[in-house]
């Protein structure tokens, strides 16, 4: 049994700072070991209240004996074959690559997966440790909507209760996701706070699950929050990387120059990158919402205006002012527009092992314009940032050089804004 790190904070719900449960504050890298469990560098670890420490222990174990439990890999490997539609292709985008003049370019296509995105992998493989751990109901926070969908679908596959927060801002930005998730028989809690975005979606699944913590599994959907959540919902991941790097090394008999992916929370990307992370030779480059401008308040790069601090369960990047109030943030991609970033993302930017930077709404529009002329493909939003940061370093790369970029969801979601965003005839 893992044991929980001596360092851990565990704030009382009772300290509601900015909007958002636990104030950022910066910590001492003597507070704790670096090779505590849930620790990426100094960032990471558990900063609950102790309502939810008996939950996380269990979750912990009952994930650590699934790790090493053949049956459930077996059975998740099925599902992930026979019911989410593994392994995803990597596509060679001939018509982009030819427009952009530079490097070969391979599109993973998460997109293609039941329910639309990447996020079925996590709630699928979190639906079965609720299953072992004998609950019936669980909740969820959703932004874009999509692991609200991802995750009212596999509640009905397994037979669960199902209760999806999300911010009212949010619903109506992604109106076809509210409406599916409902079909699917989930409750779907609007919640008004705040910038009634992702980030009070969390706040308001944390207070139930702390209210109903006995019979509530919470089902969180990034890499984010008290460990062991990201390292298990990046573990979840982890398919995408393993079968890129076998699909690469199959189509060009080397690995990529570089590895492209959206970052919000960041699972997609942590689930894109990991496997070729000890291959130094390969870039990681994260993708954040550089929004409408560099102004607190008018984006979402964590790394361009944030600093370490306490979020939600634990400790990354965080945007916030002088006075440590959590920030506004803006993105057109309703599932990029969070406060924080998944702390594995800190520990590889600190360490220089990955590189983080923006796009903007305007350059997220135009790439998405441009993937859908050249090869009939109109990603999400959010990866629509992946894609303008590859339409930036094209130029200047070389054409033996060889780019995959992770399309983590598709755009159907996202027509409504970008009908409200483009003048097109």
């Amino acid at each position: 049994m893992a044991t929980v790190p001596k360092s851990t904070v565990r704030l009382p719900m009772s300290r509601k700072i900015g909007g958002t449960w636990g104030p950022p504050r910066v910590l001492s890298e003597q507070t704790h070991s670096k090779n505590e469990p849930g620790r990426f560098g100094v960032y990471g670890g558990r900063y609950v209240p102790e309502t939810l420490m008996a939950a996380l222990d269990e979750l912990e174990r009952e994930y650590l004996k699934a790790k090493q439990d053949p049956k459930f890999r077996k059975r998740l490997d099925e599902l992930l074959r026979t019911y989410a539609g593994r392994p995803t292709p990597l596509f060679f985008a001939r018509r982009l690559t030819e427009k952009l003049g530079g490097p070969k370019i391979y599109l993973k296509r998460e997109d293609l997966l039941h329910t639309g995105a990447h996020k079925i992998n996590n709630c699928l493989g979190q639906a079965l440790l609720v299953e072992r751990m004998g609950k019936h109901r669980v909740i969820a926070e959703t932004g874009a909507g999509q692991h609200g969908v991802a995750t009212a679908t596999v509640c009905a596959l397994m037979g669960f209760e199902c209760v999806v927060y999300m911010g009212t801002e949010d619903m109506r930005r992604q109106e076809l996701n509210v409406f599916r998730m409902r079909l699917l028989g989930a409750e779907v809690r609007g919640v008004d706070s705040g910038s009634r975005t992702l980030k009070d979606a969390i706040n308001e699944a944390m207070r139930d699950w702390v209210t109903n913590v006995r019979t509530t599994h919470y089902l969180l959907g990034s890499v984010l929050g008290a460990h062991p959540y990201p390292t298990m919902v990046r573990d979840f991941h982890r398919v995408i990387g393993r079968e890129a790097r076998a699909q690469v090394l199959k189509a060009e008999g080397k690995l990529p120059t570089a590895v492209i992916a959206c970052v919000g929370g960041g699972s997609n990307a942590i689930g894109a990158f990991y496997e070729f992370i000890k291959d130094k030779r390969v870039k990681l480059v994260g993708v954040e919402a550089g929004g409408r401008g560099e102004s607190l308040g008018d984006h979402a790069a964590r790394f361009r205006g944030g600093k370490p601090g306490v979020l939600q369960g634990t400790y990354s990047y965080v945007l916030q002012d002088a006075g440590g109030q959590i920030a506004l943030t803006h993105s057109v991609s309703a599932g990029l527009d969070y406060p924080s970033i998944g702390p594995e993302h800190a520990g590889l930017r600190d360490a220089g092992r990955a590189e983080y930077v923006p796009a903007s709404d305007k350059e997220a529009l135009e790439a998405t314009i441009l993937l859908a002329r050249t090869e009939g493909i109109i990603p999400a939003l959010e990866s629509a940032h992946a894609v303008a940061e590859v339409i930036k370093r094209a130029p200047k790369m070389k054409k033996s050089d060889v780019v995959i970029v992770n399309i983590s969801g598709r755009g159907d979601k996202d027509i409504g804004i970008l009908r409200e965003n483009l003048d097109i005839e």
